[in-house]
């Protein structure tokens, strides 16, 4: 089964600020969310989780 984030708990995860997600998205450095709707945004956590361990 999937977990979904939402930006509060990818920040949380991740110890990276808000901006800084959306700035390394926009460049391709980050998993890309997946938009639910205007105002609800997440992301599938295995992946998150895939690009911290890249990382380490």
């Amino acid at each position: 089964m999937t977990n979904f984030l939402r930006i509060v708990d990818v920040m949380k995860k991740t110890g990276i600020a808000k901006s800084t997600i959306w700035l390394w998205i926009s460049e391709g450095k980050f998993p890309k969310p997946i938009k639910l709707s205007p105002i609800i945004t997440i992301w599938e956590e295995e992946k998150v989780d895939n690009w911290m361990k890249e990382k380490l």
